[in-house]
């Protein structure tokens, strides 16, 4: 398989598995201030189906090429490490950027949940960094330690 279709399919695994995670957490109750699709849906409109696909193309295409091109080349640690990587970049992304354009403050810090938020998405993105790397790993036949 090409890298390139390897780290879009690994992206969109990672997508799902952290989308799984996302829907337990909400069904659960566990701090339901935090609902990523609801934010991106009401920026685009307030159609949740958009938000769920824009969430999956940032997971699948967005993440999967950067890694592909980027993360999985760097030299450091094995690519589920590099993966984690991506996702902690992610992350900070999302918690300086989207939070603050989504009126939920820098981190998050303005939402009911406090320092809940930032915490819980971090760990939603190392989840989801460490698929990432894993999956990619496994698609291209890579062994997890080198940077093939």
């Amino acid at each position: 398989m090409n890298k390139i279709t390897a780290g879009v399919i690994a992206g969109l695994l990672a997508t799902i598995v952290l989308s799984l995670l996302m829907v337990m957490k909400n069904m659960i109750g566990i701090m339901p201030d935090i609902d990523i699709i609801a934010m991106l849906a009401m920026k685009m409109g307030g159609d949740m189906a958009i938000g769920w696909m824009i969430h999956f193309m940032i997971g699948a295409i967005g993440y999967g090429l950067a890694f592909t091109f980027i993360f999985s080349q760097i030299n450091f640690g094995n690519l589920i490490v590099r993966g984690m990587l991506l996702g902690t970049l992610g992350w900070l992304m999302m918690m300086l950027v989207l939070m603050p354009m989504m009126n939920a403050g820098v981190f998050g810090l303005n939402m009911p949940s406090g320092m809940m938020a930032p915490l819980a998405t971090l760990m939603l993105h190392l989840t989801f960094g460490a698929v990432l790397g894993y999956v990619y790993c496994k698609l291209t036949q890579s062994e997890v330690r080198t940077n093939k």
